[in-house]
């Protein structure tokens, strides 16, 4: 009569195995991080990131019309900003013929069922490579604010769908929410970065944008870890998420991803909303140096933990993967 329950039933074949499923992918979890520069009909790869370029506007607007053809529903932007635009109040965040304002308006003309979600913080805008003002030693929580919902505002203007801070600011939810409807955008969304942690998995990123913390003449912090997370930390998350919502956060966010699976479900259980995971740059790159080296299946490995991040509670993916993930399962 032993065993009575036998798991190796429901796995015999695909077939079965596809029927009992507990997850699923499709092009349409995925949001796709998007670099763009100045200049006309160029794309500049970033070492770190095989396969990921800096795009000028119009190659940019090509390759949101084929994400968008894939079944790719939303893109992330973020912005190489010209050090001479850089300062330490961020004042070009909400020029309204800034690069990101154009790119905004461009990808919205060409694709206008595209979800635009800009990047919201001050870093690739700041001469000292900080998410906001630096005063007094210190990146200033609430003069940061004022300068974010500026910015939040004119990418509204540009047309975007959601804006996306991921400052960690004190706050920032709740007086980005007060600035967009004052301004008369209440139909925008907010996506927040409610988790964001001090990770060393940005490095690549940070070479995408050149936004890593710098060496000034006065003083500043040396890192981000007086405004992001604590890795260590698991219940800070859940409370920082729970505040973002009360703030009136639409989405919230933790970031990264694979390392963070547990902080993504306790996410998940705690708020009412949904939960973004950011599959960062530096887990991105290390799939491709393994599988360079032939230690790894690319495309398996890649579509594992795509998974596995869907599986913990996400429904919705940033990743750099987007693309090729979507092309195979397209495939299929």
């Amino acid at each position: 009569m032993f065993p009575l329950q036998r798991g190796r039933r429901l796995r015999i074949n695909e077939s079965i195995r596809s029927i009992v499923r507990e997850t699923s992918l499709s092009p349409a979890d995925f949001m796709f991080p998007m670099f763009v520069m100045e200049g006309k009909n160029s794309k500049v790869e970033i070492p770190s990131m095989p396969g990921i370029f800096r795009r000028t506007l119009d190659l940019t607007v090509e390759e949101v019309k084929e994400l968008y053809a894939l079944g790719i529903r939303a893109v992330n932007i973020y912005v190489k900003v010209s050090d001479d635009l850089k300062d330490n109040t961020g004042k070009e965040a909400w020029n309204d013929n800034g690069l990101m304002q154009r790119a905004i308006r461009a990808i919205k003309a060409a694709c206008p069922e595209m979800i635009v979600m800009p990047d919201v913080a001050l870093d690739p805008y700041s001469i000292y490579g900080h998410d906001g003002i630096i005063e007094k030693g210190d990146v200033a929580n609430d003069a940061t604010n004022d300068a974010l919902v500026k910015m939040a505002v004119s990418h509204a203007q540009a047309g975007a769908d959601f804006v996306a801070p991921s400052d960690m600011m004190d706050g920032r939810v709740l007086r980005l929410r007060q600035g967009l409807d004052a301004a008369g955008f209440h139909n925008v969304g907010i996506m927040s970065y409610s988790a964001k942690y001090a990770s060393a998995f940005y490095g690549p990123f940070r070479d995408a944008l050149d936004s890593a913390p710098k060496d000034a003449d006065v003083e500043v912090p040396k890192d981000k870890k007086t405004y992001q997370m604590d890795y260590a930390n698991r219940i800070e998350a859940v409370k920082e998420a729970l505040w973002d919502v009360e703030e009136g956060a639409d989405m919230v966010m933790v970031k990264p991803g694979i390392a963070y699976l547990d902080i993504v479900r306790e996410v998940k259980n705690a708020v009412d909303v949904p939960v973004t995971v950011f599959h960062v740059s530096g887990e991105y790159a290390m799939i491709k140096a393994a599988s360079e080296r032939g230690w790894l299946d690319h495309d398996k490995i890649m579509m594992e933990q795509l998974m596995c991040i869907k599986r913990a509670g996400a429904s919705l993916i940033s990743t750099y993967f987007a693309k090729e993930a979507a092309i195979l399962l397209n495939q299929k």
